[in-house]
């Protein structure tokens, strides 16, 4: 294990009493204890809050090891100082690590260093120092997941105290709030909040259900994450999949035009002539509960930490009103929406029917939005309209735009994994409302010639850009951001692809916004349960700061960018920014090689295979994926592979690499795809995490979520691809204009691959791969035709680092 703690907030000594005190580690008694070991004793006995009496106590003290040959309570009796040898041996224990196996029960300062975890440098300790070591140790990572202080928790340590009166509600130590809440006695409580439209044309304006559960405290207000999930109340699988789009369709010639973007650019309009519902009375209590929410785990840990938290589905979805628009700014604006309530500018209802008004008087008006893919990119949405008291949000793999899901550089592309899919696909999946057949039949017709419109709008014919994708660029109204930005994204997600995130990183260069950016190895994954990075200690320092108000130093503490390594496990960097690297390297395409200099040859490759060949794999892709990798293959003529000699040091790759290309095609009409790929045998991490076998409890007889960790795959493998991307040969000025391609014309093509931040091993190969059709993204036509590249004009430029 290797321990990596960002947001380990560093405290001065007064501090270091004064929140040892607050927690009650530091009581009457501690004080009084004449001696240091007395004092350390008193410390220990608090570890074990499942036992009251004191044998009991004494017995669980003789259960860990003080020196090689001496437990605890039999040191401890005798003892007349504490080293820190004595200390750490203990300590890692506490932390859950075995000695013989975790560690040298003989050297456990070694084994700390080892592992990252921190220590005071002293050798001798008094009671000052006493304090600062306890201190640090309950802030530290255990061998399974959490901080001490969180594990102490699960297990009972804040129940005794919760009640009393001399506890603060919210509790923080080390700029973080505790769970001193009681999550076996939380409100749920469901509202109905009106929107400014009337999406289904029903005469009234749309109302979104909302599903709160919070703390019961009537004497304090508390800020609320709010995570808008078009998931949240169900899906239409089956409907989802009929409407499913074939893939195995031909590329066409596009008619010639020369666009201007003004004349596809989307201008949105939320002004109704729906006049609001009048408001019979206002109450304070909600009359509608419910059972169960669809959680997420990041939100069950701040429910026993003084947090609300709220979930909403939208328009379109079950017991709401109105349409499911797939990101539109309808959509955007019902989730809005939910925070303009919090805030106190919006008005909800107890029920649909009676008008009877509630306010979020138990709100301090405060809202961060959280959530991954569909869940983060609302987020995203939301923060770009400005709203007053979104404070801040944490969007995991979210998408900034949704052309660049469904589309790319004029192209239909499916998120990887998903071939077929797009925003009709993913509407019907989410218009819940089908769910209520009672509610449903009333807007059937109505809805069906919207789904219908929305397949004509989105226009798979050419894949270029136009005004239905325009609506849903978030990247346009960047500048109306006020809320601070967390963003997470996998290096390796081919859903969410990682131009998306980056994309959205750059964008928020002009931004008068704090912005981070974590960046980590896996594909379309929540990482806060990840052993090796404190991602839920980093959350709640944020949270803190942004809707307590409290002054941890949240934005100078946690960094900036912050990376996953692809080579060495359980280790994570701390940089100034990402993709942001100006002198790239060049190389040309030269004879099969990436070189320092040109090649003169004309290298052509075939996108036709045989029917069998075809079929095998349409119904295999990954089988596809690795032999047009592979050097030697079935697929050698449907593709052109270039690469580099075996790199004398390591290099990394920090961004976007740029392929240029000057090529043609043997009809009118063509695509071309790209995949940048590291050759060399190795042990590569899996993409998806490995679940530990520990479960980890979010608070006091709490939900549970399950600890992960990237790990390496047990088999070396020869290459693994690092980018790709895709581009129409007819979309080479931009992706809504399609250019004039003539049959064996020669065209110059410039292709941005899906930037990445890529340690490549010395002895390692780089290597570029040229083809077409995409068995797993674009569509697949297997048609008869032949590219040809000049390589004395096509190059790619590498983001190496200095």
């Amino acid at each position: 294990m290797k321990n990596n703690q960002f947001a380990l907030l560093p405290v001065d000594s007064s501090q270091v009493l004064a929140e040892l005190k607050l927690t009650k580690f530091v009581d009457e008694h501690v004080l009084a204890a004449t001696t240091i070991p007395h004092a350390f004793q008193l410390l220990l006995e608090k570890t074990f809050p499942e036992v009251e009496d004191q044998s009991a106590l004494n017995t669980k003290l003789s259960t860990l090891l003080a020196t090689p040959k001496c437990d605890v309570y039999t040191w401890i009796t005798s003892a007349k100082l504490i080293t820190a040898d004595v200390f750490y041996r203990i300590a890692l224990q506490l932390l859950e690590f075995l000695p013989e196996v975790d560690f040298d029960i003989d050297n456990p300062l070694a084994a700390m260093d080892k592992m990252h975890l921190p220590t005071v440098q002293t050798n001798q300790f008094d009671r000052e120092t006493l304090y600062e070591a306890w201190y640090l140790l309950l802030n530290t990572h255990t061998k399974n997941g959490k901080s001490l202080l969180d594990r102490l928790a699960t297990r009972g340590y804040f129940q005794p105290f919760m009640y009393e009166a001399d506890t603060p509600r919210p509790l923080f130590f080390n700029g973080k709030a505790q769970p001193v809440f009681d999550t076996r006695n939380l409100l749920h409580e469901v509202v109905y909040i009106e929107t400014d439209f009337d999406t289904d044309n029903d005469g009234q304006r749309d109302l979104v259900k909302a599903e709160i559960v919070r703390p019961i405290d009537a004497d304090l207000q508390v800020p609320v994450l709010f995570t808008a999930s078009p998931y949240n109340q169900g899906t239409n699988d089956e409907h989802g999949e009929k409407l499913t789009h074939n893939v195995n369709v031909p590329l066409t010639h596009k008619k010639p035009t020369e666009l201007a973007y003004t004349t596809i650019e989307h201008h949105a309009n939320l002004e109704t002539t729906i006049a609001p519902r009048e408001i019979a009375a206002e109450v304070d209590t909600a009359t509608e509960t419910f059972a169960r929410e669809q959680s997420y785990t990041l939100n069950d840990y701040f429910l026993a930490r003084g947090y609300a938290v709220i979930y909403s589905a939208g328009i379109g979805s079950k017991d709401s009103e109105g349409l499911q628009t797939t990101g539109d700014e309808y959509e955007v604006a019902s989730a809005k929406a939910v925070v303009e309530w919090v805030h106190g500018d919006r008005v909800a209802f107890t029920n649909k029917t009676d008008n009877l008004a509630i306010k979020a008087t138990w709100s301090n008006g405060k809202v961060a939005m959280t959530g991954r893919s569909y869940l983060g990119t609302l987020a995203t949405a939301v923060a770009t309209t400005g709203v007053a008291g979104l404070e801040t949000i944490v969007s995991e793999a979210a998408i900034s735009s949704w052309y660049d899901y469904y589309r790319s550089n004029g192209l239909v592309i499916a998120p990887g994994g998903y071939p077929g899919e797009d925003a009709d696909v993913l509407a019907e999946e989410t218009f819940s409302r089908r769910k209520q057949p009672g509610d449903f039949y009333r807007i059937k017709d109505q809805y069906q010639a919207y789904l219908d419109q929305m397949g004509i709008d989105q226009d798979r014919d050419t894949g270029s850009y136009n005004a239905f994708w325009d609506a849903r660029n978030y990247l346009k109204d960047v500048a109306n951001i006020k809320a601070d930005i967390i963003m997470v994204h996998g290096l390796n997600d081919w859903n969410v692809k990682p131009e998306q995130v980056n994309n959205l990183w750059h964008a928020l260069d002009a931004a008068p916004v704090n912005k981070k950016i974590i960046l980590h190895q896996g594909e379309h994954i929540y990482i806060n349960a990840m052993r090796s990075i404190d991602f839920t200690d980093m959350m709640n320092l944020w949270f803190a700061h942004k809707l307590y108000g409290l002054d941890n130093h949240a934005p100078e503490l946690l960094p900036n960018v912050l990376i996953q390594d692809n080579v060495t496990p359980e280790t994570w960097h701390a940089e100034k920014d990402w993709d942001a690297v100006t002198d790239k390297k060049i190389l040309y395409l030269n004879n099969g090689q990436l070189s320092n200099t040109a090649g003169d040859r004309k290298i052509s490759f075939m996108d036709q295979v045989g029917e069998e060949a075809f079929k095998a794999y349409t119904n295999d892709i990954a089988a596809w994926d690795h032999l047009l990798k592979a050097p030697k293959s079935a697929l050698s003529t449907n593709r052109a592979l270039f690469q580099t000699v075996p790199l004398e040091r390591a290099e990394i790759i920090d961004g976007r690499v740029t392929v240029k290309l000057r090529l043609k095609s043997s009809v009118n009409f063509g695509m071309i795809s790209c995949q940048l790929v590291d050759y060399g045998d190795a042990k590569r991490f899996n993409i998806k995490p490995t679940p530990l076998g520990v479960k980890l409890d979010s608070g006091f007889q709490w939900r549970e979520d399950t600890l992960n960790e990237f790990t390496l795959a047990s088999k070396a493998t020869p290459f693994k691809m690092i980018s790709k991307g895709h581009i129409n040969l007819q979309n080479r000025t931009n992706a809504w204009q399609a250019d004039e391609l003539r049959a064996d014309q020669y065209v110059d093509v410039e292709l941005a691959l899906q930037p990445t931040y890529y340690h490549l091993p010395a002895g390692h190969q780089l290597g570029l791969v040229v083809y077409a059709t995409d068995y797993g993204m674009t569509v697949r036509g297997n048609q008869d035709i032949t590219y040809t590249i000049d390589e004395s004009a096509s190059q790619i430029s590498i983001p190496f680092i200095p």
